[in-house]
């Protein structure tokens, strides 16, 4: 269900803005595009039949997507996290979650620190139980999600 990335070392901030995916290009997946000129790299989170699970790092070149989760969502809400590598950026939000510095896959989003992670604020992005969801990343204060039929 989930495709990453090489794990990237741990990286700083930035903020969102607008995309929006043609129609020929509709997919059943959650997708983020980074429409910075960095490498960014970026965790998620999200409610399982196990409880909270977060995941990460998925590496996103500069001016291009990520598929985060293949497949019809599941889930009416998703979470996300994401650093830019080399200006210090970072896309964050108000819902705490854990991280680890390298590839994770993290169930529970309490005592973070006790268990040995870092805890970070995510973004939550509420996808009307869509089928698709997509995050464009840019340089610009803001956000931006799109959803596709």
């Amino acid at each position: 269900m989930f495709k990453r990335l090489a794990a990237p070392a741990m990286l700083f901030g930035l903020s969102f803005a607008p995309a929006f995916l043609p129609a020929s290009e509709a997919r059943a997946d959650f997708r983020v595009c980074n429409g910075t000129q960095n490498l960014v790299g970026v965790a998620i989170g999200y409610r399982a039949s196990e409880g909270w699970i977060t995941e990460g790092w998925w590496q996103v070149p500069a001016t291009t997507c990520a598929t985060l989760i293949e497949g019809e969502l599941k889930s009416r809400y998703y979470y996300l996290y994401a650093e830019d590598a080399a200006r210090g950026g970072r896309w964050t939000g108000d819902v705490k979650m854990c991280v680890a510095e390298n590839e994770f896959k993290i169930v529970g989003v309490k005592d973070c620190f006790a268990r040995g992670y870092q805890q970070m604020g995510f973004k939550e992005y509420d996808t009307g139980k869509q089928g698709s969801w997509m995050v464009q990343l840019t340089d610009t204060s803001g956000t931006q999600e799109s959803q596709t039929k």
